[in-house]
């Protein structure tokens, strides 16, 4: 779809009381949600067609799911999380030579940086926001993390 036909299709859109439309095909699939003040447009272009052995091929449903990542499920975490405050990549460190912010077991203080996360080319500071240890890192270098998503397992001290 053209930028032009999904402008006009957002214009459509916002012009009636659909609150969420769908659409998706071999191609891409689209999805926009409206609320009081907010409108996400989402866009992801479907995967390439593989032919695959008959003993594995998958059903045309789960080839389109898996063209939006989706979000890997949490396991029960003991203990507090500090969690993401954005959508974005997670880096433990400053570059990738430099050393993580912090390690598993590590007691950190308030305003310690813990790690970044890159949210459309902004790095953003993600620090403590009390004096705790750390009790397991749950992301691994430059993956990218959900808002709300656990980054951290800590203890506060």
């Amino acid at each position: 779809m053209e930028v032009k036909d999904l402008k006009q299709l957002i214009k459509m859109i916002t012009e009636t009381d659909i609150t969420e439309f769908e659409m998706d095909n071999a191609e891409e699939k689209i999805v926009i949600k409206r609320g009081q003040r907010t409108e996400i447009v989402q866009m992801a272009a479907a995967p390439a067609y593989m032919p695959a052995p008959a003993a594995m091929a998958a059903p045309a449903q789960t080839a389109v799911a898996g063209a939006v990542p989706a979000a890997a499920p949490v396991a029960e975490l003991a203990g507090e999380t500090i969690n993401s405050p954005i959508v974005g990549t997670f880096y433990r460190a400053a570059s990738p030579e430099a050393a993580p912010f912090v390690e598993a077991g590590q007691v950190v203080e308030k305003g310690h940086v813990l790690c970044l996360v890159e949210a459309m080319k902004l790095f953003n500071e993600i620090e403590a926001e009390f004096k705790c240890k750390i009790v397991k890192v749950c992301v691994e270098n430059a993956q990218p993390v959900e808002f709300g998503q656990p980054l951290f397992v800590i203890e506060k001290i």
